[in-house]
């Protein structure tokens, strides 16, 4: 997951909450295989923290120890607890100023990378930008979104090692990001990378998070998203560039992945 604190400056956030300003004092917060676009209005200064989901769940284990049995209980209190893929703190100016110095220094701590020696700073200056933060995550009863649903389908922690992808799991990566316009169907990306439909399934959702099918949609909502920024051509030929050949399906996929219809999304970048 991601927190992107809003240092300065001023921009419209396109996810799948939709169409939202951002100003200084935001926190905004993604979960994982969200696809979150910007329009910046003049400039903008944020400072990012990438958390991974893993450590995020051990965290709300030793929390809620009292509650929950294993890791496995605290994955699932956690999808109940913070469904959200996507949200939106607003903590003020003063109340997110008093983070800066704490940001500032977990990243002048980052900029050499892993050392055993800073850790327990990095963990002291983490817990506290994160006591801030949580009270003002949002939680809801109600469970992830319908893109969120098909998109991710993390594997267990014990089968999310830190480990080489498998060499099929990259080759089907390459094979959609070398012809995304493709009508690629499951049972062909196996074929080509030699295993059985449920074991290309398998293998790629371990290594990436989500289905094939799904990773091939991502990529062509993010296609598509560059045509409609970078040039002037027809929306439908846009989308049939990317190789979407119905513009409704077009329109519906576009708007899960980004929060808005194309023609928003145009309009906006421009």
């Amino acid at each position: 997951m991601k927190l992107i604190f809003i240092r300065a400056g001023s921009a419209i956030l396109l996810s799948e909450f939709g169409e939202r300003p951002v100003n200084i004092g935001d926190v905004v917060v993604r979960g994982a295989n969200t696809l979150c676009g910007s329009e910046p209005e003049g400039s903008i200064t944020v400072t990012t923290l990438y958390l991974d989901r893993d450590y995020v769940i051990d965290q709300v284990f030793w929390q809620h120890a009292a509650l929950l049995s294993d890791r496995l209980d605290a994955q699932d209190f956690a999808g109940d607890l913070y469904s959200e893929p996507a949200q939106i703190l607003h903590l003020g100016q003063d109340r997110a100023g008093m983070l800066m110095p704490w940001l500032d220094e977990l990243v002048a701590l980052s900029l050499d990378g892993p050392s055993p020696e800073r850790f327990c700073r990095l963990q002291a200056l983490l817990f506290a930008v994160l006591d801030v933060v949580r009270p003002y995550v949002r939680t809801t009863p109600k469970r992830r979104s319908p893109t969120q649903r098909r998109a991710t389908h993390p594997g267990t922690p014990s089968l999310r090692k830190f480990a080489p992808l498998r060499a099929e799991a990259r080759q089907a990566v390459e094979l959609l990001r070398g012809a995304p316009d493709r009508r690629w169907t499951l049972q062909e990306l196996a074929a080509a990378v030699h295993l059985s439909s449920s074991q290309l399934g398998r293998v790629f959702v371990d290594a990436y998070g989500k289905t094939p099918i799904t990773y091939l949609m991502t990529l062509r909502a993010e296609h598509l998203a560059r045509l409609l920024r970078e040039t002037d051509i027809p929306i439908e030929q846009a989308m049939r560039e990317v190789g979407w050949h119905s513009r409704g399906h077009a329109a519906r996929m576009f708007c899960q992945a980004v929060g808005v219809t194309p023609i928003l999304y145009r309009q906006l970048s421009r």
